[in-house]
């Protein structure tokens, strides 16, 4: 029987890498394939890509993966990828210019004049830099020739959909990101394709997530080592999928992912807007995702380790992190006076606020560096407070608990704090590729793996955890009181970024 057993892909193209992990019918990943490409620079505020490299990545990792088993069993792919990313191509699929990314911030300006109540409330999505709509407005002002000569304006999926199966196909829950799509109906909104200035037919079709997209063409099955016509399945972004690997399919469940940034998100029937949360195409078909985002979750820590470094002479075959983490564990909640405000990149949820920036109060002379990265670890937790008890409070539906994903999510010390600054406990996944996992659930579902077709039931057999951290009563309690003094910074000190910046140059790119 187990010899028999079939596996299916989940690709995962994030910012900087792409990963291809094989899964069988119980979510074990049997194997894993990863290739990594670079980020383009080009302005002070720009991240741009070649979105070849999405591809390349793609072969590459898919073929690493498939040549670790036998790839007969392999019985559907599945993609999902880093989402608000975009890329304008020609009638012949080659690029126009570079792909303008999720985190590129050129688009103030048209923010600021298009962030309306109305755009917020078709697309879900609050006025932010992230949506590919304010960008694509700064292309027809400012590149109207690469908007008009557009064959094809595709997300990342699209994208390697068509490398996979020559299909212009894509799910809503991967392209709703871009802030095109009307959220109520799930299909592209005309009142925002006018206003950016592109026509449906230069968009690819829309299908609900866990739609067989197409299937694998020859060429490409041949080059990988794959079977001829193998199922492609459209997924979600990789916040949805994440949450799906997670095993977030009903209301009270809060996937909470702990990368680079945090991105937190729960299940809801029906279709919100709010600014307390970015509202996305969930990956069931019909449902949405209630989103959280601050882009400082573990970039704070290797923000940390890259300026101020470990404590000399403690090696002990320990990394600087665990170094630290053992240092900060011994500093009681609180840090000794010392709280972080934790905005290194802006602040989205819920003040979605371009401006702010980071601040640390309380020092002393008795503070040392140990003090600062417990105070940065509780600054995310209270903020993943401030922004759960926004979704509950929105929504009127407690959040019970997280499902914990992502290199921060590893930390001990870390999910401790979590569960004792929120008062709700941390299961921890077992699959470190929790986002891969959820694409290879939607694959496994449209082929009937397991004899199941049902999303959920796919779900949740194969979604494992492996620990849960339960809040400290005491340490709790202590931390409440915390928690009303943070609730405070940012509305103290919000009305002094913008002069700061401007002052300093900063807000014109030169800091």
């Amino acid at each position: 029987m187990e010899h028999s057993s079939r596996y299916v892909i989940g690709i995962d193209s994030s910012t900087t890498a792409t990963k291809a992990v094989v899964f069988d019918e119980a979510g074990h990943a049997v194997s894993e394939g990863r290739r990594t490409f670079p980020l383009q620079r080009p302005h002070p505020g720009w991240h741009e890509q070649n979105a070849r490299h999405w591809w390349d990545s793609t072969r590459g990792a898919l073929r690493e993966a498939v040549s670790q088993i036998d790839a007969t069993r392999i019985a559907a792919i599945g993609i999902t990828h880093q989402r608000e990313s975009f890329v304008c191509l020609d009638r012949h699929g080659s690029e126009l210019r570079p792909a303008i990314l999720w985190l590129d911030g050129r688009a103030g300006k048209q923010i600021a004049e298009h962030g309306s109540r109305s755009v917020h409330e078709l697309s879900g999505k609050p006025p932010d830099v992230t949506p590919a709509f304010y960008k694509l407005i700064w292309l027809r002002e400012n590149e109207p020739g690469i908007l008009r000569d557009s064959a094809h304006v595709v997300d990342v999926a699209g994208y390697l959909t068509h490398k996979l199966t020559g299909e212009w196909r894509t799910s809503w829950a991967s392209a709703d990101p871009l802030g095109l799509v009307d959220m109520a109906s799930f299909t592209w909104s005309r009142q925002l394709l006018d206003t950016v200035g592109l026509a449906e037919d230069q968009l690819p079709e829309l299908v609900p997530p866990g739609t067989v997209l197409g299937t694998l063409s020859r060429d490409v099955a041949e080059e990988l080592g794959l079977p001829a016509d193998l199922p492609v399945v459209a997924g979600a972004g990789d916040g949805q999928c994440a949450g799906l690997g997670a095993g977030v399919t009903r209301p009270g469940l809060m996937y909470a992912n702990m990368g680079t940034a945090l991105a937190a998100g729960t299940w809801s029937e029906n279709y919100r807007w709010s600014r307390a949360y970015r509202t996305l195409g969930g990956p069931v078909p019909g449902t949405y995702t209630l989103e959280t985002l601050l882009s400082s979750g573990s970039y704070l820590i290797s923000w940390f380790m890259d300026k101020f470094g470990a404590p000399p002479g403690t090696g002990l075959g320990l990394s600087g992190e665990e170094v630290m983490e053992a240092a900060a564990a011994k500093v009681p909640p609180g840090a000794d006076g010392l709280m972080a405000l934790p905005y290194l990149n802006a602040a989205q949820t819920p003040y979605w606020d371009p401006n702010a920036r980071g601040a640390i109060i309380g020092w002393s002379g008795f503070h040392g560096r140990q003090h600062l990265y417990r105070a940065l670890l509780e600054g995310v937790a209270f903020e993943l407070r401030l922004t759960t008890d926004g979704v509950a409070d929105d929504t009127g539906i407690p959040i019970e608990r997280y499902l914990a994903m992502g290199g921060g999510s590893r930390s001990r010390l870390w999910t401790q704090i979590v569960a004792d600054v929120t008062g709700r406990p941390v299961t921890v996944c077992a699959e470190t590729e929790t986002t891969a996992l959820g694409a290879a659930v939607l694959a496994a579902a449209a082929v009937g793996l397991g004899g199941v077709h049902d999303i959920e039931e796919t779900a949740a057999r194969m979604a494992r955890v492996k620990a849960t951290v339960d809040p400290d009563p005491i340490t709790r309690s202590r931390y409440e009181e915390l928690y009303q003094v943070y609730r405070r910074v940012y509305p103290a000190l919000k009305d002094l970024f913008p002069p700061l910046l401007a002052a300093s140059g900063a807000a014109d790119g030169k800091a």
